[in-house]
C-alpha cells in the first residue's frame, strides 16, 4: 500500500487526525533505555495485532510516521485477508545490536499488557521469536511465541509460503496457469522471507535472480539453488517475469518505476509504493502489482491462529485463500478500471464497514 502523510502533518495530534487513528502510546523506561510508540490505527474488526519493529530511527518524528503507516497498513490487511483483527504496530527506538536485553523487552511487555487487550504483539523487523518469548513472560497480548509455549513459532515461513501463492495468482492471471516452472523472478532482499521464499521458488522450477546487502546471503542462496547474483541498486531492473522486492519499503518511486523490467510485482516488503501515485505508474506500464499487503499476509494470517488453538495445516490451508484474494483483486480492478491498490483498498474498507457495524449492533456499543 502506497501512503504518506501530507507536507506539514508532523506533529502526534496531526499525525493521529490525519487518518483518524484510535490511539498512539508512548513509553519510557529509563532503566532499559526502552523507547516505544504503539500506533493503533483501528479496532473496527477486533483488537489491533501487528509486529514489533527495533530500528535505530534518526528522529521520534521519522519512528512515529514510521509506525502509524505501518499500523494502517495492518488494518487493510487484516481486513482483506479475512481476520478479525484491527490494525496496530510499535516501534522500538534504537539499535538492536547494542540496545537488546531481557530487561528491556520484559519493561516492553509490562508495556503492552498496560494496554489491557488493545493491541496484541509479535515480531517485526529486528526483533526474533526469542524476543517474543520474553515478552510473553510479562503479557499473555504476544504471538509469533515458540511452540513451546503454545505459539506459532517464527512467522516468516508462512509470509514467504503467501507470497509463493500470491505469484502463483499472478501466474494464473498472465500466463493462464498458476505454474512457475521456468518462470524468472529476482528477489531483493534475502532475509528469513526472502531466503525461504527463493527455496519455494527452486522447489517449483522457477529461475533465480538475487541481490541482498549481506554477500553472506546471497552467496548462501547462489550454492543452494543456482540463483544468479545482481547487486542490490539494479535489481529492480532485472528483466525478469516478476519482481519480487522483500526487504524495506519505498522501492517503487517516481525513478525506479521506469526502470522496471517486469510483467510483475509480488513480493514481501511492506509499503512497497513510495506514493499512491506509482500504483498508476505500474499500471500505465502494464505490470500488474499484488499488493503488499496482500501478498504478505501469509504471516498474520498464521499467527491469527494462536487464539483458536494452534494448528499448522489450517493456517497454512488458509493462507493458500491468498491466491483467490488476489485473483478477486485484480477482477475488482479490470471491472472499476481502477489500479490493483485501490481495488484491494476497496475490499477491506468494505469488509471494515460491513463487520464493523454488526460487532458495534452485537456489542451495544
Amino acid at each position: 500500500m502506497g501512503w504518506h502523510y501530507p507536507r506539514g502533518v508532523t506533529g502526534v495530534f496531526d499525525i493521529v487526525a490525519s487518518d483518524e487513528f484510535e490511539q498512539v502510546s508512548y513509553f519510557h523506561d529509563a532503566a532499559t533505555g526502552l523507547r516505544a510508540i504503539v500506533a493503533i490505527h483501528s479496532t473496527a474488526l477486533g483488537p489491533a495485532l501487528g509486529g514489533t519493529r527495533f530500528y535505530p530511527y534518526a528522529t521520534e518524528e521519522e519512528a512515529l510516521v514510521d509506525v502509524c503507516r505501518l499500523a494502517r497498513a495492518m488494518t487493510y490487511k487484516h481486513a482483506v485477508c479475512g481476520n478479525d483483527l484491527g490494525g496496530g504496530k510499535a516501534v522500538i527506538i534504537g539499535d538492536p545490536a547494542t540496545l537488546r536485553s531481557e530487561a528491556l523487552f520484559r519493561a516492553y511487555g509490562r508495556f503492552v499488557e498496560g494496554l489491557n487487550g488493545r493491541y496484541i504483539t509479535a515480531e517485526d523487523v529486528g526483533t526474533t521469536q526469542a524476543d517474543m518469548d520474553l515478552v510473553r513472560r510479562e503479557t499473555r497480548y504476544v504471538t509469533g511465541v515458540s511452540e513451546s509455549l503454545g505459539g506459532s513459532g517464527d512467522p516468516s515461513p508462512a509470509t514467504a509460503w503467501g507470497v509463493l501463492w500470491a505469484m502463483k495468482a499472478v501466474a494464473e492471471r498472465l500466463w493462464g496457469s498458476p505454474s512457475l516452472a521456468g518462470r524468472h523472478v529476482c528477489i531483493s532482499g534475502l532475509g528469513k522471507v526472502g531466503a525461504t521464499l527463493a527455496r519455494h521458488l527452486a522447489e517449483e522450477g522457477a529461475k533465480l535472480t538475487v541481490a541482498d546487502v549481506r554477500p553472506e546471503a546471497v552467496d548462501a542462496v547462489v550454492e543452494q539453488h543456482g540463483a544468479v547474483p545482481v547487486a542490490p541498486e539494479q535489481a529492480h531492473a532485472v528483466p525478469c517475469d516478476i519482481f519480487s522486492p522483500c526487504a524495506l519499503g519505498g522501492v517503487l518511486d517516481a525513478t525506479t518505476v521506469p526502470e522496471l523490467r517486469c510483467d510483475a510485482v509480488v513480493g514481501s516488503a511492506n509499503n512497497q509504493l513510495a506514493t499512491p501515485a506509482d500504483a498508476e505508474r505500474l499500471r500505465h506500464r502494464g505490470i500488474i502489482y499484488a499488493p503488499d499487503f496482500v501478498a504478505n499476509a501469509g504471516g498474520v494470517i498464521n499467527i491469527a491462529e494462536e487464539p483458536h488453538g494452534y494448528d499448522r495445516q489450517r493456517a497454512y490451508d488458509r493462507i493458500r485463500s491468498i491466491y483467490d484474494t488476489l485473483l478477486a483483486v485484480f477482477d475488482r480492478a479490470d471491472a472499476e478500471g481502477t489500479t490493483t491498490a485501490e481495488a484491494a483498498d476497496r475490499i477491506a474498507r468494505e469488509r471494515i464497514a460491513a463487520v464493523g457495524a454488526t460487532r458495534l449492533i452485537r456489542t451495544g456499543a
